[in-house]
């Protein structure tokens, strides 16, 4: 790889300046640069003597030889005239590097030569475009690690040394690094390292800088190795280095670290000989000499391969050094296993600080390695086992500080790796974290804290318990990570029976950290569409089924769901089986995961795989001798990769899974089966299965000789070794291999009866073996990112534990952090059951936060849960939680409607509401228009609310009403003034409320689903409690109910769209208040107006629903005598409203009777009768909003106002004509249904005879005024009705029905009553007459035809023969004598004129001219000659013949001509 070219220090001085003169001034200032370093060291050695002066050697005095390479050099330095990077480094190089190896030179000369060359390369004199500076690098490295000096005193010893890791760390962060080679890089680290040996007897400040320099090497050397492509070859060219290492090469040799004696036996890491701080040896004058040069730590191993090595090492350094190197660190954790108990040379505390420094440097190398190392096999095989399986026993230490670093490793090893170390992170969750985390197994608390701030930190990546769960709770093989975690972190989060401690919020704050990376993935993503996984249809072998796409979200998800649901049902068949083998079988293949017809394949992958088996039932099974169970027994084998693994390792390993039967048969038939497969995959030098099947017996044996207590005579090692003799085919084994084998039974028993459900195991030998084949097999692993594909399912398990978790917490704690911290859980708690529609978990949720609100515990008065509310910050967050839940997630929230109303209900008696709580939001946006004045008015207008409740007087209420009454002083009641303390208190807890928003819940109810809105309401109906029949309940409990009441007629007005929805239910609740209800309270009041405000406000968008609305009203008519009279009169005005707002709505006959029922009622209240009226004017004026189906309603209600004598006779009148005028609508209807070709006449005429029926009774009424205004407009109806066609009959049932009967009744009244009663009556009787002969002669032309026209004509001269002859207060009038001939007269002549009175025949044979003649003779005899003038003299001839028998006949006659329409008229009424 080629290197950027270097421009620092005097070097980019050079290159930034290009004239000739500037070039010779740099060269000449580098030049002076060298001369001064070389003056310094021969000004060192001139303060020795040995150097100072000049010694013989042969006939001539020199100088020393180191003396003279220095100056020789400073001679040639300024004669030097082209460009240093053309100039051999090792000219100017060599002597100082000759001072640093010579072993003659004391510490301060070599200090100050290790100065001179860092001082060299720190300036970059020379660079990677210098002639031979490969040579110059690896002459530095080989000069410094072979450094000898005289040790003078300690400290300047301690000086070079840390001088010495000064100049190697200078050559690994030269830029001419690169040139170095693999071995030379492990060089430089293996002589840091002795250094770090060497600085545990030394100063404190030389094993500071030596561990760090130590640091500084690694992370130097590992920050290549992302840079590093694996590709082939390496190269040098143009003398820039070039290092790239391709994975072929770095595996073809196993590159190890081994150790080599020097010549003193000192710097090995045999186990035997643990190296020491420095070599010495002792010269001529006694002083001792310090080398660096033959204690080897790091280095090549020796092998067949040697050259083939050495090829490599000597290549520009990369991967195989980095390999060398890693090897190294992790052998570094092997240490304790080499080193004796005994008293050990070194200095370094090995209990700790071994492993924590080379921990420290592993996580170095992984930090800077990072993704890179997966690209480079042997890397990530050392890290995938060795380091691995150290860190799982470093995991297990007491030490809390090696605890700490191993969680860290893994912690960068999941960040980077995660990919490539599936079982290994689930080994070390099961192994090393649950198991620590709680004391139970004997962890001391440091352990458990330490382990929980880095289950803690694991916690807090975003998709780290995603993948547990998709990796491991959804894999049938491996165990349920995440569950395991989650239980751990909410058990852990309890403080049972002890104060809240640290450990408790730590295991919170990785509860909350999971919650909340769920709460954020909500926002930020949409989840796969998820059913609910089914049953299985039909078994399938669902071992070995592996997903097509592991990185494919589609495919994956919903394959992981689905073994989830196997591996759940799994857990249900072990339970059954472990109760009864049998039965648990069968259940098994009931839901198909087993197939109907039992295969031993999948029952021994049943044994296998499941976990929670009774392994006492499956060791039994496993032996039996029944076939199938030997088919079972030996496809379990099979399910075992016994490959390169040794004998007892692959017995104990198979012997772990159950426990092996005591019966000898049932332990041959087991082993046989483990022969067979350990033989067919691991034959080395048994010769047959036989061989394998004997051995194996023999370990079970020497295991229970060795193990067993009772057994009192130990097997020795010959005795092993001579029983198994001669077994292998004859032969007998080697020595070598059954010696191990004893030696590995002695120390490490084989477990024949493996603990049951054991909680999280231990990572034997044995298991890491299994662990490390399992690997090599097992399904990719599953990369979670930001979407929430598994959170439903996650959730779901956890949602319980953590809401009671952090619940208990909140509970305990005291500090406002921790509160904080709390809210935030639950409120990211509340968004994720929000988002997956876990309405159980929302409501949970909401009971557990309503307890914490301290608004539901009881009190004995006003002031002091206020105040106390006010001081108590838990309660008043616990509260705001509460209301930002219902107002954020209220979609969700079911039955904790009825904790959210409790705490409102409490709210509400404090007095602490706002008062726009119960209002609905319509009343703030929308604006009717007023169709009478035609201006807009607030919908306000049309309600009751100004209007205070009768005999109910209420409390002030609100928030600034409740702050006021605590500052009022009342001075019939004095009280003290409130403290600063009281105030503040009350002034956060109005803020607090101010902060709920609690009138969003119903004003904003409309947004709310279905579901949840329902709930709400039966929440408040329940909240208001069952109304007590005749008003016994208490003040408080009224209140309660009227704020209820108001709260559901708010969100029912807010949910018009879906009315439906609520309606039953509020109608309900209103049915029973009014019905139970018998004196005016506030309740009752607010149910007939809420009901009515209802029906004003929803009759325009509900017209299919106008029917049961307006049915609702009838209500109204149910209530008790005083109820109804107390709020009568606002009733009314509310109905008028109503139908001034909606009578263009209401469409029924039904609904218009329940209108017209309410208006009726009003006409004799004294009032209510005004706006009733006026409602009743504004549908019958000119017919605006009069139908067919309300005209009769309406009829009959005008009546009764006509009628009622309450207020002013104006309005009878006024009613009367309304009742007069409203004959146009019939003509209208008429005239329309001819013009459409409809037979509407009947119906018409039915409506028709209704109103003059109508108009008839109201003609008998006492008061004048009314009276003969109900005549007129009877007339009016009567005279009008030509443009109708009535059928004759019907006017003739009129005559009757109405027209007779009013003269009679009228007559009958004149002469029954006194004057007091009945005023001018002679008046009225005149009027009637002139209407009666008024309507005979207008109708004459279509009544004459009838047949029964005779017996009409008959009663018309019979009313006129009785008004002749009437006697008002006992004598008959004089108007009525006078107008009676002459209304009989006209009508007379009007018939003659019709030609309707002739005589057509003579005497006899024609009755109409003779009855008539008959009549009005009795009458005014003077009329026929008036009439018919020329028929006198012959009429006065018969009537001499026959008056006597005529008359007698005319008088029979009129009595049944007067008896009919009497009758007709009694049936009538």
């Amino acid at each position: 790889m080629g290197r950027p070219k270097l421009q620092t220090g005097i070097k980019a001085i050079e290159e930034e300046r290009s004239e000739d003169c500037e070039c010779t001034s740099n060269r000449g200032a580098l030049a002076c640069m060298v001369n001064s370093e070389v003056g310094a060291v021969l000004a060192v050695m001139r303060r020795n003597v040995r150097w100072g002066g000049r010694y013989m050697a042969g006939d001539d005095q020199l100088e020393h030889t180191l003396v003279q390479s220095l100056k020789a050099l400073r001679r040639q330095i300024f004669s030097w005239d082209q460009n240093w990077q053309s100039i051999n480094p090792a000219v100017y190089l060599k002597p100082f590097l000759d001072v640093i190896r010579s072993d003659e030179t004391g510490a301060p000369i070599t200090g100050v030569a290790l100065t001179s060359v860092y001082k060299i390369l720190s300036l970059e004199i020379f660079d990677l475009n210098t002639v031979n500076v490969e040579e110059a690098m690896h002459s530095i490295v080989d000069a410094v690690t072979s450094c000898r000096f005289e040790v003078i005193d300690p400290a300047s010893e301690e000086v070079v040394l840390m001088k010495i890791l000064q100049v190697l760390l200078a050559c690994m962060k030269s830029k001419a690094s690169v040139v170095l080679s693999n071995q030379h890089v492990c060089t430089i680290v293996n002589t840091c390292f002795r250094i770090v040996h060497q600085a545990g007897t030394k100063g404190e400040l030389l094993q500071r800088i030596a561990r760090h320099t130590m640091h500084e090497l690694i992370r130097c050397i590992f920050a290549h190795l992302p840079d590093i492509e694996c590709t082939e070859g390496s190269s040098l060219s143009n003398g820039n280095a070039a290092f790239i290492k391709s994975d072929a090469l770095v595996g073809e040799k196993d590159y190890t670290f081994v150790s080599k004696k020097s010549e003193n036996g000192n710097g090995s890491l045999d186990p035997e000989n643990p190296p020491v701080s420095v070599g010495f040896a002792t010269n001529a004058s006694g002083n001792s000499v310090a080398s660096l040069a033959d204690d080897n730590v790091i280095g090549i191993g020796s092998s067949n391969d040697g050259a083939s090595d050495g090829h490599l090492m000597t290549e520009p350094y990369g991967v195989p050094c980095m390999v060398e190197i890693f090897h190294f660190l992790c052998s570094l954790l092997n240490f304790g296993e080499h080193v004796g108990m005994g008293q050990r040379s070194n200095t370094i505390a090995f209990d700790e600080d071994v492993p924590l420094f080379a921990l420290g440097l592993i996580n170095s190398a992984i930090e800077l390695g990072g993704l890179a190392i997966e690209r480079h096999a042997k890397l990530l095989s050392l890290i995938q086992d060795e380091l691995f399986r150290n860190l799982m026993q470093f995991g297990l230490s007491m030490s809390p500080l090696i605890l700490s670093m191993v969680c860290s490793v893994v912690l960068n090893l999941y960040h980077h790796l995660r990919t490539e170390l599936k079982l290994q992170l689930e080994a070390f969750f099961s192994c090393v974290i649950l198991r620590l985390a709680q004391s139970r197994y004997g962890a001391s608390y440091q352990q458990q804290e330490v382990t929980m701030e880095a289950l803690v930190d694991f916690c807090r990546q975003t998709s780290f318990m995603s993948e547990m769960y998709a990796n491991f709770d959804c894999d049938i093989t491996c165990t349920n990570v995440f569950e395991d975690l989650a239980n751990l972190l909410s058990k852990s989060a309890f403080p049972v029976n002890c104060p809240l401690s640290a450990m408790h919020i730590l295991a919170l704050d990785g509860l909350i950290a999971v919650i909340q990376g769920m709460a954020e993935r909500v926002g930020s993503s949409q989840s796969l569409e998820q059913g609910i996984v089914g049953d299985l249809e039909e078994y399938n072998p669902f071992w070995t089924v592996k997903c097509e796409n592991y990185s494919d979200a589609s495919q994956w998800v919903g394959f992981v769901r689905r073994r989830k649901f196997i591996k759940r049902r799994l857990m249900i068949g072990a339970d059954h089986f472990n109760r009864d083998p049998k039965k648990g079988l069968e259940f098994l293949q009931g839901t198909h995961l087993l197939p109907d017809k039992l295969d031993p394949q999948s029952v021994a992958c049943f044994f296998r795989y499941t976990a929670g088996l009774d392994k006492n039932l499956v060791g039994d099974f496993l032996g039996n001798h029944d076939d199938f169970c030997v088919q079972v027994l030996h496809e379990f084998a099979r399910t075992f990769d016994f490959e390169d693994m040794n004998l007892d390792t692959a017995l104990r390993l198979f012997l772990e899974t159950f426990r092996l039967p005591g019966e000898s048969q049932k332990i041959q038939r087991v082993l046989e089966a483990f022969s067979e497969r350990y033989y067919e995959q691991s034959p080395h030098i048994l010769a047959d299965k036989d061989a394998a099947l004997l051995l194996s017996y023999s370990l079970i044996m020497l295991n229970t000789d060795q193990h067993n207590v009772q057994v009192k005579k130990k097997m020795t090692e010959e005795d092993f070794i001579r029983n198994n003799r001669h077994i292998n085919a004859g032969k007998d084994l080697p020595r070598e291999f059954l010696s191990d084998l004893y030696q590995s039974i002695c120390k490490n028993e084989i477990r024949t009866s493996p603990e049951q459900g054991a909680g999280f195991p231990e990572m034997t030998p044995s298991h890491w073996i299994d662990l490390m084949k399992k690997s090599k097999k097992t399904p990719p692993y599953i990369v979670c990112d930001s979407q929430a594909f598994l959170d439903h399912d996650m959730f779901a398990i956890m949602s319980g534990p953590t809401i009671a978790a952090i619940s208990v917490v909140f509970d305990h704690a005291e500090q406002e952090e921790v509160f904080q911290t709390c809210v935030g859980g639950f409120l990211a708690v509340a968004k994720i059951s929000a988002s997956h529609h876990l309405e159980d978990v929302l409501d949970d949720l909401v009971v557990s936060l309503c307890k914490f609100t301290t608004l539901l515990n009881p009190v004995s008065s006003v002031e002091e849960p206020v105040i106390a509310f006010g001081d108590d910050t838990k309660a008043r967050m616990a509260t705001i939680t509460v209301f930002t839940i219902a107002n954020r997630f209220g979609d969700y929230i079911r039955t904790g409607w009825r904790n959210i109303l409790d705490c409102i209900l409490r709210l509400h008696k404090l007095g602490l509401l706002p008062a726009r709580v119960a209002s609905d939001a319509a009343d703030d946006t929308e604006l009717s228009t007023d169709p009478i004045h035609g201006k807009p008015v607030s919908s306000t207008s049309l309600t009751v609310s100004h209007i205070p409740p009768i005999g109910t007087p209420r409390r002030s209420s609100g928030l600034m009403g409740r702050f006021s009454q605590l500052l009022s002083l009342d001075a019939e009641e004095p009280r003290s003034q409130p403290t600063e303390q009281q105030l503040a208190a009350h002034q956060r807890t109005l803020q607090t409320i101010q902060k709920c928003h609690i009138d969003s819940i119903f004003t904003e109810s409309k947004f709310l689903q279905a579901d949840s809105l329902l709930q709400l309401a039966k929440a408040l109906i329940w909240a208001a409690g069952r109304p007590q029949k005749g008003g016994s309940s208490s003040p408080e409990d009224e209140d309660t109910a009227v704020f209820c009441l108001e709260l559901l007629i708010a969100i029912t007005l807010n949910n018009r769209d879906r009315i439906v929805l609520l309606w039953q239910g509020v109608y309900e609740h209103i049915a029973s208040i009014v019905q139970s209800t018998v004196m005016p309270c506030a309740l009752v009041e607010k149910a007939v107006f809420g009901l009515l405000r209802i029906c004003q406000r929803l009759l325009p968008y509900k017209e299919n629903l106008a029917d049961e609305l307006l049915r609702s009203l009838q209500l109204i008519l149910k209530l008790d005598a005083r109820v109804a009279d107390a709020y009568c009169e606002h009733i009314t005005q509310d109905v008028m409203r109503l139908v001034k707002a909606n009578a263009s709505h209401i469409k029924s006959q039904m609904g218009w009777r329940t209108i017209s029922s309410l208006l009726s009622i009003t006409a004799r209240h004294p009032e209510a009768s005004e706006p009733g009226f006026e409602a009743l004017t504004f549908v019958m004026a000119e017919g605006a909003h009069l139908t067919r189906a309300n005209y009769s309603l309406c009829l009959d209600a005008s009546r009764q106002f006509a009628e009622s004598r309450v207020g002013l006779t104006d309005r009878s009148l006024r009613a009367l004509d309304l009742m007069a005028d409203s004959v146009t609508c019939l003509v209208k209807w008429a005239r329309e249904a001819k013009e459409a070709g409809e037979d509407a006449g009947q119906e018409i005429g039915e409506m028709w005879l209704r109103l003059v029926q109508g108009l008839r009774k109201v003609c008998l009424e006492q008061r004048e005024e009314v009276r003969n205004h109900a005549l007129s407009a009877l007339q009016r109806c009567l005279t009008s009705a030509e443009g109708m066609g009535l059928a004759p009959a019907l006017w003739l049932q009129c005559f009757d029905l109405v027209v007779f009967t009013m003269l009679d009744d009228l007559l009958e009244i004149a002469q029954g009553h006194s004057l007091k009663d009945y005023r001018n009556m002679e008046g009225t009787l005149r009027l009637a007459v002139k209407l009666l002969s008024k309507v005979f002669l207008q109708l004459l032309h279509e009544l004459s035809p009838l047949p029964n026209f005779c017996k009409l004509w008959l009663g018309v001269l019979g009313r006129m023969d009785k008004y002749m002859k009437a006697k008002i207060r006992g004598k008959k009038t004089e108007k009525l004598q006078e107008e009676v001939p002459e209304l009989l007269k006209n009508m007379l002549l009007v018939m003659k004129a019709k030609g309707v009175l002739v005589q057509r025949s003579t005497l006899g044979g024609d009755s109409l001219w003779e009855l008539t003649w008959l009549h009005v003779n009795g009458i005014a005899p003077s009329l026929h000659s008036q009439v018919f003038p020329d028929q006198e003299t012959e009429q006065e001839v018969k009537v001499a013949d026959t008056q006597s028998p005529l008359h007698r006949s005319t008088d029979s006659s009129a009595a049944v001509s007067d008896g009919s329409p009497a009758a007709g008229e009694s049936n009538a009424r």
